[in-house]
């Protein structure tokens, strides 16, 4: 298989994902000022899933760029990613619906730290393949901004199952922030050196 078949394929089921999580948005009522801000939790949780996934979108479609090759492992780690991000429409209205509750927190992690791994598990796979490319745990992201995205992730999940619920949705808001602003230093260097 190629890389613009998966990359197609992935597109594609990121595109249904990232659209299903609007259709899983509460409706307010009443329909006012005061019904709206009564969501702001479920406005919250499908910003946070929406950006997340299409900042890692955004990393995939300017990393794949420089692939030449992929290989099985490839397609069974983009398979394994493409399944756990299946879940966000699903655990985002469950965290959307029950913002400080301890078991929705934990499980939204548990998929966001799953499709984190999956992502180090297809760039590890790619760099074997692409050894002119140099990818790291995370594509071209520093090894170091990937373990701290991780660290930030099962910080929050700990917080989350302790102390503190909403803590795991507050560590992706962060490492969403951490991840965006390396990929923009990326995209910068890049288009210096043109």
């Amino acid at each position: 298989m190629g890389k613009e078949r998966i990359a197609a394929f992935t597109d594609a089921v990121l595109a249904i994902i990232m659209t299903i999580l609007i259709l899983e948005l509460e409706k307010p009522n009443p329909l006012s000022v005061a019904g709206l801000w009564a969501l702001r939790e479920n406005f919250f949780s499908y910003a946070l899933s929406f950006f997340w996934l299409g900042l890692m979108w955004l990393t995939h479609h300017n990393s794949w760029n420089a692939v030449e090759k992929i290989s099985n492992e490839t397609v069974v780690g983009t398979l394994v990613l493409l399944f756990f991000s299946s879940f966000f429409p699903y655990t985002t209205s469950i965290v959307s619906a029950n913002f400080n509750n301890r078991t929705a927190q934990v499980m939204y992690g548990i998929i966001v730290l799953s499709v984190s791994f999956s992502n180090v598990f297809i760039s590890k796979s790619l760099d074997k393949v692409n050894p002119q490319v140099h990818f790291g745990w995370l594509y071209t992201n520093s090894n170091l901004v990937t373990f701290i995205d991780i660290a930030i992730k099962v910080v929050g999940l700990i917080l989350s199952m302790t102390i503190y619920p909403p803590a795991m949705s507050y560590a992706i808001f962060i490492a969403i922030g951490l991840i965006g602003f390396s990929f923009w230093r990326i995209e910068r260097a890049r288009n210096q050196a043109r």
